[in-house]
């Protein structure tokens, strides 16, 4: 598969996620419900890995991967639990096109500190999600 076969995975999947955990965090502590929802992904991502390794097992990581693999993990930590709380006190359908904000904000961080190019199609794209994120926020 392509790589925007499996985006298309991912937006769908990320739908389907903030309808389920909206419906999940409704009278429960969001921070539970985010511990609950990472166990989960944690051991479904281990099985997941252990049953696609190649033949030979996993490679070593290096310092520097384990560094930003551990600092990505906090950063998704974070984000899960702060979306999880406004999820619960925010409808699903205007609290999921602000989240998605981190579109625009990978094409600003791509350009900084990755050297990737600004493009015409980026630029657009990032104002029109900036846009459509504050209009339906604004609703």
């Amino acid at each position: 598969m392509t790589w925007f076969t499996w985006s298309l995975l991912s937006a769908l999947f990320a739908a389907a996620t903030a309808i389920l955990a909206k419906v999940g965090v409704t009278g429960v502590d969001p921070n539970l419900a985010t511990a609950v929802r990472t166990s989960v992904v944690v051991v479904f991502t281990w099985l997941l890995a252990l049953a696609t390794r190649e033949p030979t097992g996993f490679q070593p990581l290096a310092g520097k991967t384990w560094l930003y693999l551990v600092l990505s993990g906090l950063a998704t930590g974070l984000s899960w639990l702060c979306y999880f709380h406004a999820l619960q006190i925010g409808p699903a359908s205007r609290v999921a096109p602000v989240d998605k904000l981190s579109v625009a904000l990978v094409i600003v961080f791509g350009l900084v500190f990755l050297g990737e190019p600004l493009t015409w199609g980026k630029g657009i794209g990032g104002l029109l999600i900036v846009a459509g994120a504050i209009a339906i926020a604004l609703e």
